[in-house]
């Protein structure tokens, strides 16, 4: 007789998030690392992630974890547990946005329409100068709001973590 198969009774978004922590949970608890070097890569990759330099955050968490000298892996895993949870991020990102505005006492920039744009004006650096940088740097600032106090406490959690999985069990 086979085994039962048991699923998920969770949403598909969260069950996904489910299985992705399931299958990397073991990959950072054995990493052949000190606790403290996989909880900097880790806190490194959290706070990456929490930026708006989308193209370029896994490239930049992995190099400033070299330069930290921790975890590189680590912090290559986590920053990426934003790309299980992209169905949250343009939320996230907005609210980022806002704090950003507010803490610049700069007002929200208008709706912008990119109707108005042809092919050209995207790469012309007028457009760029216009419309991308008076929404990147609110939102650049709004992000240390959420990444600078997530990236504390994943480090203090993974450490514990990853300290509690090395103490070796007292046979009873």
């Amino acid at each position: 007789m086979a085994d039962p198969v048991y699923e998920s009774r969770l949403p598909g978004p969260l069950a996904r998030l489910k299985r992705w922590l399931v299958a990397h949970h073991m990959t950072l608890m054995t990493i052949a690392d000190t606790p403290h070097s996989v909880a900097l890569g880790s806190a490194i990759g959290i706070f990456f992630g929490f930026t708006p330099l989308y193209p370029l955050k896994t490239l930049l968490s992995i190099a400033v974890a070299w330069v930290c000298r921790c975890n590189k892996i680590a912090a290559a895993i986590l920053v990426t547990l934003h790309d299980v949870v992209i169905w949250a991020m343009p939320a996230i990102y907005f609210a980022e946005y806002h704090l950003g505005c507010w803490s610049l006492h700069r007002p929200v920039a208008h709706r912008v329409r990119f109707r108005q744009f042809g092919l050209h004006d995207y790469l012309d650096w007028h457009v760029f100068s216009r419309v991308v940088w008076p929404t990147f740097w609110p939102a650049f600032v709004g992000s240390l709001f959420l990444a600078i106090p997530s990236a504390i406490i994943v480090y203090f959690l993974m450490r514990l973590l990853v300290s509690r999985a090395r103490v070796p069990q007292k046979i009873v």
